[in-house]
């Protein structure tokens, strides 16, 4: 039994070991985004599966969503598969956090304050949340199986940290006309490369 923990913990230096090297000689994927108009498009996810379907063996960062004056921050937010979430309530008043999405069915009865557990989203796929209390509050979380993935920002920009290698770049936004048809780009990321994504978008509410 020691021997089989022995080679365990060997094993997840190894894999950890060799996903910092990999960052080590790591390169930049800078990625624009922008509206059927032209315009910029903040809060878009964009992330990057290689080619080869080889992922490392990296354990999932944890994320924060949190309650600010009746509204969830960020609210669009990406993690990979496994991460765990934490839903601090920093209103005071209390907030009840639930999703029915297929990705991740949960509910964080009326709390103040942290929970005592974060949610772990084991499934890949668009988690939409809310409150029970306030129906005007609303989140998107897109889980993904992939480490590589960005958030743009207000000029419609994200930068993805990758080792060299090809990629299927992914681009996904919450008012997407169709929201199952996420475009798709393959990117040789052998230097730093740069690539633009045109969304088809609805009209925001």
């Amino acid at each position: 039994m020691k021997n089989l923990m022995k080679m365990s913990k060997l094993l997840a230096f190894v894999s950890a070991f060799a996903f910092a090297v990999s960052f080590a000689h790591a390169t930049s994927i800078n990625v624009q985004v922008l509206d059927q108009a032209g315009a910029p498009v903040p809060d878009a996810v964009v992330y990057a599966m290689p080619v080869n379907g080889k992922l490392p063996a990296s354990k999932p960062a944890p994320a924060i969503i949190d309650q600010v004056k009746r509204r969830f921050v960020p609210m669009v937010s990406v993690v990979q598969t496994g991460a765990a979430v934490t839903f601090p309530n920093k209103d005071n008043i209390e907030h009840d956090v639930y999703s029915f999405s297929p990705a991740k069915r949960f509910e964080l009865n009326l709390y103040h304050g942290i929970p005592a557990n974060p949610v772990t989203f084991d499934k890949p796929g668009l988690v939409v949340m809310g409150c029970n209390i306030h129906d005007t509050m609303v989140a998107y979380l897109l889980i993904v199986e992939t480490p590589y993935f960005a958030r743009t920002d207000a000029n419609g920009t994200a930068t993805l940290t990758v080792p060299p290698d090809s990629y299927k770049l992914i681009a996904w936004h919450f008012r997407l006309t169709d929201p199952n048809a996420q475009p798709t780009q393959k990117v040789a990321a052998n230097t730093d490369a740069a690539t633009k994504f045109s969304l088809q978008l609805k009209k925001a509410e």
